[in-house]
């Protein structure tokens, strides 16, 4: 029974570990940009390109993003 825990924790620790190293250290894209680089993307690869993205609205401030 001890040599099973043993293991399942491992298992687990190991899972953990892979899951965290998953992802980029930059920053998050908005839509607009990635809909941008999706173009630029189409481009390159000489593939049927996206419609043109629109100009993100101005950010109106919220009551609570001091929080955030």
């Amino acid at each position: 029974m001890t040599a099973r825990r043993i293991l399942v924790t491992l298992t687990l620790l190991t899972a953990m570990v892979a899951v965290t190293a998953c992802g980029r250290k930059a920053g998050l894209d908005t839509p607009y940009e990635a809909a941008v680089q999706a173009r630029k993307d189409a481009e390159r690869a000489k593939q049927p390109v996206p419609p043109e993205p629109e100009k993100p609205v101005a950010d109106k401030k919220f009551i609570l993003d001091p929080l955030l």
